[in-house]
């Protein structure tokens, strides 16, 4: 049976995956804080989800878990998804996002370009566009260029495929990079304490962006399920 190995910051970002393929397992015996398996049309489908940045990537795609994706058959791609902020002022919410060094096409409508890896979140529509500047990127995330790294050195091949959470031209609701713990991870307390604070000015904001991610996820959940069925490396 062949496998996808697919890698995301948080398991929200599977929720669309995920009802996509109705029924996953959880595993437990993985050192990341989330890993499930599901099938669809004759496919493994592996999530793994660990929180953001480059370390946490790597302690997420342990050997363990590599020997474990292989163990029932070849694995096709390794599958950096989830959430990206849009650099480009054309994406909207909801686009789907194929990084530039993805060797593979969809009948799937996408939109192809750089993104750009940083560890930190972009948070105001001013930093968006200075990175846009500054690297001419369609997108921004904080796990693709960790994912890609550690699949050309197992040689398996990469793909990023991901949905866009927020436009070029609008600002957080929060400054998320204020509430990551000692190991990178956000903090949801924190952030719901911080948006307690302000009732009147973050919590709409806060509320509006977690509804939007929520149909993003979903997005992601249809647009996977075709783009993969569907794919050509």
């Amino acid at each position: 049976m062949k496998t996808w190995l697919l890698v995301a910051a948080e398991r929200r970002e599977f929720d669309g995956i995920r009802k996509r393929l109705g029924r996953t397992v959880e595993r437990k015996e993985f050192p990341a804080k989330f890993v499930c398996e599901g099938t669809w049309n004759g496919e493994r489908w592996m999530m793994v989800a660990n929180g953001p940045g480059r370390k946490l990537v790597n302690a997420a795609l342990s050997d363990d878990l590599i020997r474990e994706a292989r163990g029932a058959g070849d694995v096709r791609a390794i599958v950096s998804t989830g959430y990206c902020g849009g650099l480009d002022p054309k994406l909207r919410v909801g686009d789907i996002v194929v990084s530039e060094d993805t060797p593979l096409s969809s009948a799937r409508a996408f939109v192809r370009g750089a993104v750009k890896t940083r560890d930190r979140v972009a948070v105001t529509a001013a930093e968006k566009s200075a990175l846009r500047e500054q690297t001419g990127a369609l997108a921004v995330d904080m796990e693709a260029e960790a994912v890609c790294t550690r699949a050309l050195a197992l040689g398996i091949p990469y793909a990023c495929i991901r949905v866009v959470s927020d436009t070029a031209g609008e600002d957080m609701p929060l400054d998320f990079n204020r509430y990551r713990d000692a190991e990178g991870r956000f903090s949801r307390t924190r952030i719901a304490l911080a948006a307690m604070a302000r009732p009147f000015s973050v919590m709409p904001k806060l509320m509006e962006f977690d509804r939007r991610c929520q149909q993003a996820s979903m997005a992601l959940g249809e647009a996977l399920g075709d783009f993969l069925a569907d794919c050509r490396f």
